[in-house]
């Protein structure tokens, strides 16, 4: 009995993870999650959410910025260009430091933003469950491929979390947001009514 039990805490727990790192129940024949697939999907995921967002603010919002203590939008959109280029060419091993900083226009910020992507791109395109745990140097001390680029992510979303309150300010719903249907924020970003 207890050993019949233990075998379906496994099953299960085996597919409480393939939900987590996918998002989804598996289909039938779908290959097993890896955590390389995770995290890539994790990193698709965020991409997508920052480019829609810089797309969507309109040019004179990029120097919007809600009190005189944070950055502007435009601020944001250079922050993560010039962090992901920083840290995705690290663990290329040709680290370069980026120049989105120095930009201030809204097609300038995007084509940095773009281009960070593609820089990123090739590193979560060539991490796999085997290369995943290799040391990398630079930065503040070495570190592992797979928390550095799990940190990117994380850093990613910590920045479009920043952005979106931005967006909603402006009246725009975020692109994490749109399409929610009924109940959720519509266009111009007030809440339905008797909602809060």
């Amino acid at each position: 009995m207890k050993k019949g039990f233990i075998a379906v805490a496994a099953v299960m727990c085996t597919g409480l993870l393939a939900v987590t790192l996918h998002g989804q129940a598996p289909a039938q024949n779908a290959p097993a999650p890896t955590m390389s697939g995770g995290i890539k999907n994790a990193y698709n995921g965020v991409k997508n959410n920052l480019l829609k967002a810089a797309q969507a603010m309109p040019e004179d919002g990029y120097a919007f910025t809600p009190t005189p203590a944070e950055r502007n939008f435009g601020g944001w959109v250079a922050h993560v260009a010039d962090a992901q280029t920083a840290g995705c060419s690290r663990v290329a091993g040709m680290p370069v430091q980026g120049t989105a900083a120095s930009k201030t226009t809204k097609a300038d910020l995007i084509q940095a933003l773009q281009d960070s992507f593609t820089t990123c791109d090739a590193v979560y395109n060539a991490l796999t469950d085997a290369n995943a745990t290799d040391t990398i140097a630079g930065g503040r001390g070495p570190g592992i491929r797979l928390a550095l680029l799990a940190n990117n992510v994380a850093h990613d979303n910590e920045c479009y979390g920043s952005m979106a309150v931005y967006l909603r300010l402006k009246g725009i719903v975020p692109p994490s947001s749109e399409g929610r249907g009924p109940g959720g924020p519509p266009a111009g970003g007030a809440p339905p009514a008797g909602r809060q």
